[in-house]
C-alpha cells in the first residue's frame, strides 16, 4: 500500500476511488451535496459528463455497465426519485461491468426540498448499499462497490451524507487498478424485462440478496469496536459520533446497510446488556432489527430530524426529549445583488401573479424581500402545477398563474411539462417564464445541454436551443428579452401574456454574472476553483 497521505473531502475521495478502480465513464446531474464528486473525478482524468437529469444519467450508466465497463453515476437523494424508474429495473437485469450509484443524502435539508432517506430505496429496489463514515472509507468503499457490483452482477449504491461529502479526513490510497474493457455480450433474457423474463429475474435478485446478506455477516465492511456492556449499533458518520460520545461502549459499526448483516447484529445484541441504534434519518436499522426479533431501545421521534452530532447522540443515549438549543442565527440566503431575475420577480409581484416555482437559485425569491413564489415541489413541477391551477381556478385567478423555471431545470424536467401544456391546453392558455442565466447556478455554475459547453467548460459540438425546441413542440408565442436591459419589453410581454389565451413562453435571458466572471478567468488562462 502506498504511504501517501492525502487530506480529502468525502466527495474527493469517491472521485479518487473511481479513478483508481478504473472507471470508464462518470455521469450524473449536479446536486448538493454530491456535485463535487464528478467535478473532481473529471479533474483527475476520469471521462465524465453531466446529463440532463438523473434518469438519463442512470440510463447511460446502465448502458456502460451492460457493455462490460465500469461506471460511476452521481446524484443527490432527490435525484434518485428521478432515476427510480430505470433504477428499480436494473436491479432485475443486473449488470456486467461494475455500476456504482453515489447518492448523497441531506439530513437537515441544508440545500434540499425534503429529508428522504435513500436506504429505503435500497430495500425497496433490492440493491446493495454501502455507507462510508469518513473519506478513507469513501475511497475504499467506492472500490469495494465496484468489486461487489461485478461479483454479484448488481448495481451498488454508495450512500453518502452531507457531513461525509464535505468534511475532510486523511486518505491513504491503494495502488490503482484497471477496470475491464467494454465488450458487449448478448444476453437477451437477462436484459429485456418482458414479464416472462422479469419474473425469473426477480427470483434471481432475491437469491443474490440472500447471498449478499450471508457475505455481509461473514466478510462485510463492518466492525465491532470496544468491550463495554452498553451496545451501540450505528452506520456511517453516526458511528463516529457514537465513538466520540461513548468511548467505553461496544459499537457495531455497519458499513453495508443493505442487506443488513442481521445474524451478526442479533448476536451482537445478545452479547451486551443494553443496545441502542444510532442512525441519521429514518429508524431504518432499528425497524429491521425489531422486525427480526432483536431488542433495541426505541429512538425518540425528535432525533429522526436533522443531522446528528456528539451532543445529540449523548441526548439519545440519555433518553433526553427536552427542547434542544436553537442553532445560531445565520444570514438568510437571497437572490444575488445584481441578478437580473430580481426584476423578473418584481414585475410578476406587481401584477399579483400566482407563481408556481421550481428548483434553482431563483427559489430564493420565496424569501424576503420578494416573497413571490407560491409553490415549489420538485424539479420541473412548476409547469405541471401551474397547468393544474389554470384548469380549475376561476378565470380571474387562472389568468394570474405563471410558471417560473430556470434554464437548467427546464432541460432537466421542463420539456415534458411543455408537452403537457400543448396536449392538455387550459382554456385561458398559460404563461411560462424561463429565467435563463445560461448555467446551473445554484449548485456551482455547471454546464447543461443548453449552454453549449461540456463539463470542463470547453465548447460542445452542439447545444439544445430552448426557443427552437419550444417552437418545434408547438408553443404559440415565444418572447425573448433581457430583463436588465429591456425592462419595458419584459413588462409588455408579461401583460400581453396574462391578458391572452395564448400558450406563451417568455425567455428572460441574461447570463449569471458569476458565470461571466468565471468564464473571463478561463479566457485569461487564470486558475478557476
Amino acid at each position: 500500500m502506498s504511504k501517501e497521505r492525502m487530506l480529502l473531502s468525502g466527495n474527493e475521495a469517491v472521485a479518487l476511488g473511481a479513478l483508481h478502480a478504473g472507471t470508464t465513464l462518470g455521469v450524473g446531474y449536479p446536486g448538493t451535496p454530491s456535485t463535487e464528486i464528478l467535478e473532481n473525478a473529471s479533474k483527475l482524468g476520469v471521462n465524465c459528463q453531466w446529463s440532463p437529469n438523473e434518469k438519463v444519467a442512470s440510463e447511460v450508466a446502465i448502458g456502460v455497465a451492460f457493455a462490460g465497463a465500469r461506471t460511476l453515476c452521481t446524484m443527490k437523494h432527490v435525484g434518485l426519485n428521478v432515476a427510480a424508474d430505470p433504477f428499480f429495473t436494473v436491479a432485475y437485469t443486473g449488470v456486467t461491468g461494475g455500476m456504482v450509484l453515489a447518492v448523497a443524502d441531506d439530513p437537515g435539508m441544508a440545500s434540499s426540498q425534503n429529508e428522504q432517506d435513500s436506504r429505503n430505496y435500497a430495500r425497496a429496489a433490492g440493491v446493495p448499499m454501502l455507507e462510508p463514515a469518513d473519506s478513507q472509507e469513501a475511497y475504499e468503499m467506492t472500490r469495494l462497490a465496484f468489486e461487489l457490483s461485478e461479483r454479484w452482477k448488481q448495481p451498488v449504491i454508495l450512500r453518502l451524507c452531507t457531513r461525509v461529502c464535505h468534511s475532510k479526513t486523511i486518505v491513504v490510497p491503494c495502488e490503482a487498478t484497471e477496470g475491464p474493457g467494454a465488450d458487449y455480450q448478448r444476453d437477451i433474457k437477462q436484459r429485456v424485462m418482458i414479464p416472462a423474463y422479469a419474473r425469473l429475474a426477480h427470483k434471481t435478485l432475491r437469491k443474490k440478496l440472500a447471498d449478499l446478506e450471508e457475505w455481509n455477516c461473514a466478510s462485510g465492511p463492518n466492525q465491532v469496536l470496544g468491550e463495554g456492556r452498553l451496545g451501540i449499533i450505528a452506520n456511517g458518520v453516526a458511528a463516529l459520533h457514537a465513538q466520540e460520545a461513548v468511548p467505553e461502549a461496544r459499537i457495531f459499526k455497519i458499513g453495508m446497510s443493505w442487506p443488513l448483516p442481521m445474524k451478526a447484529l442479533l448476536e451482537f445484541i445478545a452479547s451486551v446488556d443494553d443496545c441502542v441504534v444510532i442512525e441519521e434519518g429514518d429508524p431504518f436499522i432499528q425497524t429491521e432489527i425489531q422486525a427480526a426479533g432483536g431488542k433495541v431501545r426505541p429512538r425518540l421521534e425528535r432525533y429522526r430530524f436533522g443531522e446528528l452530532d456528539v451532543t445529540r447522540v449523548k441526548r439519545i443515549l440519555a433518553g433526553d426529549d427536552s427542547e434542544e438549543a436553537a442553532p445560531p442565527k445565520g444570514k438568510p440566503p437571497q437572490l444575488c445583488q445584481g441578478c437580473p431575475h430580481r426584476f423578473s420577480f418584481e414585475v410578476l409581484k406587481k401584477r399579483g401573479c400566482i407563481i408556481t416555482g421550481d428548483i434553482g437559485c431563483y427559489t430564493l425569491s420565496v424569501l424576503p424581500p420578494f416573497e413571490t413564489m407560491d409553490t415549489c415541489v420538485c424539479m420541473g413541477a412548476s409547469i405541471g402545477v401551474g397547468l393544474g391551477m389554470r384548469h380549475v381556478l376561476p378565470e380571474d385567478q387562472a389568468r394570474k398563474v405563471v410558471s417560473v423555471i430556470g434554464d437548467s431545470t427546464f432541460m432537466h424536467s421542463g420539456l415534458t411539462g411543455i408537452a403537457e401544456m400543448i396536449y392538455n391546453r387550459p382554456k385561458t392558455g398559460h404563461v411560462i417564464v424561463i429565467l435563463d442565466n445560461s448555467t446551473t447556478a445554484m449548485t456551482g455554475l455547471q454546464e447543461h445541454p443548453g449552454t453549449g459547453k461540456k463539463m470542463d467548460h470547453s465548447a460542445a459540438e452542439n447545444r439544445v436551443c430552448i426557443e427552437d425546441t419550444l417552437k418545434a413542440m408547438g408553443v404559440e408565442k415565444i418572447v425573448i428579452v433581457d430583463p436588465s436591459k429591456e425592462a419595458g419589453a419584459y413588462e409588455k410581454a408579461v401583460d400581453e401574456a396574462l391578458g391572452s389565451n395564448d400558450l406563451t413562453v417568455i425567455i428572460a435571458r441574461r447570463p449569471c454574472i458569476l458565470a461571466l466572471a468565471r468564464d473571463a478567468k478561463f479566457a485569461r488562462g487564470e486558475k478557476v476553483r
